[in-house]
């Protein structure tokens, strides 16, 4: 059986993080409609919480956010715990992920492979 409660934490902790981050004032969090909470893996006794950060802007945009959001991290545990209605909050850990820049690599290297007419590819005249 899967931890189902964890699962939802983390649903429940990524959409609070998200919500919140466009309230923060903190000038490395310029963007915030940039940025993209990939996903948030809370551990099994729900003390430790991963949350993966990635910009559109690129890497190192989301390592500036990733410090940011670490010294933001006492008002949004409160958050969290408000929402939630949690005794004990998760202990928040921000890490910066690449993982836009790596999809849009693949996009551009699929592209190059893939030949520039492969939409006409059917539509040749029968004789």
């Amino acid at each position: 059986m899967a931890n189902f409660k964890a699962g939802r934490m983390s649903g429940d902790i990524r959409r609070i993080i998200s919500a919140k981050m466009r309230d923060l004032k903190d000038p490395r969090i310029k963007n915030a409609e940039m940025l993209t909470v990939v996903r948030c893996d809370v551990s099994s006794d729900g003390s430790y919480c991963k949350t993966y950060i990635s910009s559109f802007e690129g890497y190192a945009s989301a390592k500036e956010a990733v410090k940011g959001l670490n010294s933001a991290k006492g008002i949004l545990k409160r958050e969290i715990s408000n929402v939630l209605k949690l005794r004990k909050c998760p202990e928040l850990e921000f890490i910066a992920d690449d993982s836009m820049e790596h999809s849009a690599h693949i996009n551009k290297l699929l592209k190059s492979v893939l030949p520039e007419n492969s939409g006409e590819e059917g539509e040749e005249d029968d004789v």
